[in-house]
């Protein structure tokens, strides 16, 4: 159970404060439920609610800063992607980016990278579906980062590749 105060990810709504832990008494909730009343950091003065008991909720705790500094220790060493039939690609990618794991995250972005700069090869554009779920996974990632390592979101791509191509540059 997450705690008011808290910062936690919930799906696609990011980063976001556990405003209070209630009963809610509006149109539609059950007021025998105890509810997470969530602020989501990238929509300012919007609510996101969904019951305590919910087990598939797509909510997790922060990544913790050690584990932060251990996920990009460990980025060089974690494997693309691979999608056997093309028809599934989306699937696939949906499936990555709602895990809520930020090493699938990693191996999604690697991935899109990969395919961009052999579509860029061959004189092709990002397809849209690639250039969406980059952009989706990228903002989740590093808002993520970002946030544990007190450092600025729209930094973080220089920082991470400044950082593995020297790791023991820890600032």
């Amino acid at each position: 159970m997450f705690e008011k105060g808290q910062y936690i990810i919930y799906g696609r709504s990011g980063i976001c404060k556990v405003e209070d832990i209630t009963h809610l008494s509006i149109a539609g909730a059950d007021k025998k439920k105890l509810y997470y009343v969530l602020a989501p950091l990238s929509s300012k003065g919007s609510k996101v609610y969904f019951p305590v008991e919910k087990k598939k909720a797509h909510a997790r705790e922060l990544i913790t800063e050690a584990e932060a500094w251990e996920l990009l220790d460990e980025i060089r060493d974690i494997k693309e992607i691979r999608v056997s039939n093309e028809k599934f690609r989306e699937d696939t990618y949906k499936q990555a980016f709602d895990s809520g794991d930020y090493r699938q995250w990693v191996a999604m972005i690697k991935t899109l990278y990969q395919r961009r700069n052999a579509r860029f090869a061959q004189g092709k554009k990002m397809a849209a579906t690639d250039e969406r779920y980059l952009k989706m996974t990228e903002e989740a990632l590093y808002s993520e980062l970002a946030f544990v390592l007190k450092k600025k979101k729209d930094e973080m791509g220089t920082f991470i590749t400044e950082y593995i191509t020297t790791p023991t540059n820890r600032t």
